[in-house]
């Protein structure tokens, strides 16, 4: 596990040098068609190298939770260990990592009458507004949010809508479910934090020399978009989608993106700092792909 940029894959491909592993991607990303360049997904050659799964599942038009997520990977890690192998699950969406080990809470599925009236609600007054009754109803949930987090806001007042009940409070009540494996964790931080804000950025710009804007283009052309789909609200495509409705400038893209990656970022590192049973390495050393490897074995010898 680790924030975006931490170099995730590098320590996978790594470990798929002396491991009989397949990489099973924990990423809400990944799962997209045609989302490559934005979402820094392993190129065709590593893919060739090493068995990955639960990338290309969907098209941008569709809708993937943690649910499905769950059920997905429990059935290719069924497959990994029936071969013979190792499933190396990697990837920096956190609320996957949760629902695979903890289970999930008993939330109320989606209802579009309700998001069309918050998103009404969200239109006229703006999401901050939304945030600050939010506040009121449920500050737990409006504490670790960002005013302008349109999705997860929506989705917390959606639950209070539907169930009369804060979100913080069903989500306290989590269906322990029992994982057949032995899970061995570890996560990749920073241990300067300006280094991984340089990686960041300098991520961004690689992604921008290989055509981003053009890939977002050619999504819009490929498939029936709007700015509002979770695809369209991952960090950058965002960005660029905003660029290329003419609300602001290729340096603005760039400062906006960024800033955007840094906030995903933050909220990564708050959620693996509060993790247990988790084994941190620092991910910005010469020296990690040596050091989780010698780990790791010491790991499977037991």
């Amino acid at each position: 596990m680790g924030p975006t940029a931490s170099g995730k894959t590098g320590v996978a491909m790594e470990l798929a040098e002396t491991l009989p592993v397949e990489i099973v991607s924990v990423d809400s990303a990944l799962v997209y068609r045609d989302m490559n360049i934005g979402t820094a997904k392993p190129d065709p050659a590593m893919r060739l190298k090493v068995r990955h799964h639960l990338i290309d599942i969907i098209d941008p038009t569709q809708k993937y939770s943690a649910a499905q997520f769950r059920d997905d990977a429990l059935e290719v890690m069924h497959g990994i260990v029936t071969r013979g192998r190792i499933p190396l699950l990697t990837g920096g969406t956190m609320l996957y990592f949760k629902a695979l080990s903890e289970g999930l809470s008993d939330l109320p599925a989606a209802n579009e009458e309700t998001r069309m009236v918050i998103d009404t609600m969200a239109a006229d007054v703006g999401w901050p507004a939304i945030h600050r009754e939010l506040e009121r109803i449920d500050p737990a949930t409006a504490q670790r949010l960002d005013p302008n987090d349109s999705q997860r806001i929506q989705r917390a007042m959606e639950i209070f809508y539907l169930t009369g009940q804060p979100m913080s409070l069903l989500t306290a009540r989590v269906n322990k479910v029992e994982l057949p494996y032995r899970l061995i964790a570890l996560a990749l931080i920073p241990g300067e934090r300006g280094v991984l804000h340089q990686r960041i950025a300098e991520r961004f710009e690689v992604m921008l020399e290989a055509g981003l804007i053009n890939e977002v283009r050619e999504l819009r052309d490929k498939y029936a978009l709007n700015r509002d789909l979770p695809s369209m609200r991952c960090v950058g495509y965002r960005q660029v989608w905003q660029y290329l409705d003419g609300e602001y400038g290729l340096n603005t893209l760039r400062e906006k993106a960024v800033a955007a990656t840094r906030q995903l970022a933050k909220r990564q590192l708050t959620w693996l700092r509060s993790a247990k049973q988790v084994s941190v390495f620092d991910c910005t050393v010469g020296n990690l792909q040596a050091q989780v490897h010698a780990w790791l074995a010491q790991q499977l010898a037991r």
